[in-house]
């Protein structure tokens, strides 16, 4: 049976990543607050914006766990294939 590969990012991605989400925000924030409105439309905005990213990180963490359960899946399925062709002494 094959052994799992773990991918592991590099310090410098991951630097990236969170760089460019907190540069993303602030400057998204920025631009919501210098805007020529009234506050009411800038709270607006500021809430639509909290409400797109926190369901940003949660989507893209069950897609990660949908991902993650299905990896075990398959490796449950080719262990049980596997252990039925061993009983049956065929070579895969």
């Amino acid at each position: 049976m094959d052994t799992p590969q773990l991918q592991q990012d590099s310090a410098a991605w991951r630097f990236f990543v969170q760089a460019s989400f907190l540069i993303s925000l602030g400057l998204m924030s920025v631009g919501i607050w210098e805007l020529p409105v009234n506050i009411w439309i800038r709270g607006f905005l500021g809430m639509g914006l909290f409400f797109t990213v926190s369901s940003t990180i949660v989507l893209t963490k069950s897609m990660r766990d949908e991902h993650e359960a299905q990896k075990l899946i398959k490796r449950l399925t080719n262990a049980k294939t596997e252990k039925m062709l061993q009983e049956y002494d065929i070579k895969p």
